[in-house]
């Protein structure tokens, strides 16, 4: 069993028990869920294309960073030209929370994409309720039916879609209804990372699809050489928040990198 697998596992049984506690109608009574959503596409195109993103921790990394406070980091990600934020709200194996998302949602006027692992229907509802602007679909763990059944209930809630591939065979889980392509260097069964691999991907996705580099961006060369070979955006997360200042190491990043 993958560490993947066993992320999934954990996940089903969390659903479960939230199923049990919150009603979708009561998550439809929540405070952000009548929220206008923003686009994170649209922020892509306008923006420096960069999502930065909030993490604590990860299953290939251990403890990255847990001191670090989730407004002073996102915040200061906003105010140096990040296009989008990216929260983990999984907590057994990112450390994350809905409240991370929660807590600063109201102080950010940028698009917050909730990163998790979207297995059920109702966890749309959750991010919906926390007010998330977008959702993660993960190819790996989902079919092509489950994506494109996904991607119509995210845009009837008004949520957009960033869907993850990193295998050649994970491209017919691709469809034209989903907003963005995710592309992860980054092997989630043995965390490899290849940035050659996610360039040849790209490169048979349809022409003018949106497209992101996910993870195993390490300097400002890898995040150019992605540039150069078209990538649109740039989900990084580890690169800032090995910084003791999160929010200051995105600031140089910047500062570096011709956008």
């Amino acid at each position: 069993m993958t560490i993947l697998d066993t992320i999934i596992e954990r996940k089903k049984e969390e659903i479960l028990y939230s199923k049990s506690t919150i009603s979708i109608e009561a998550l439809k009574e929540s405070y952000f869920f009548e929220r206008k959503t923003l686009s994170l596409k649209e922020s892509i195109k306008n923006k420096s294309g960069i999502i930065a993103e909030f993490k604590r921790q990860s299953p290939s990394k251990g403890i990255i960073n847990d001191q670090a406070s989730p407004f002073e980091v996102t915040s200061s990600y906003e105010k140096s030209g990040a296009s989008g934020i990216s929260i983990l709200t999984d907590k057994d194996f990112f450390g994350g929370s809905f409240h991370d998302i929660m807590n600063v949602r109201e102080q950010i006027h940028i698009p917050i994409l909730r990163k998790d692992f979207m297995v059920d229907e109702y966890q749309f509802y959750e991010a919906k309720s926390i007010g998330a602007d977008v959702v993660l679909l993960i190819a790996a763990c989902l079919s092509p039916v489950q994506v494109s059944e996904f991607t119509e209930l995210a845009h009837q809630l008004g949520i957009e879609v960033l869907l993850e591939i990193h295998t050649e065979e994970e491209l017919r889980h691709y469809n034209s209804a989903v907003d963005l392509v995710g592309i992860n260097n980054r092997n989630l069964k043995d965390f490899k990372v290849d940035l050659q691999h996610s360039v040849q991907l790209k490169n048979q996705l349809p022409k003018n699809t949106l497209s992101v580099a996910e993870s195993g961006i390490y300097s400002v060369k890898d995040f150019q050489y992605l540039k150069e070979q078209g990538f649109d955006g740039f989900l990084m997360g580890e690169y800032f928040m090995k910084n003791p200042n999160p929010g200051k190491a995105f600031e140089e990043f910047i500062s570096n990198v011709c956008l």
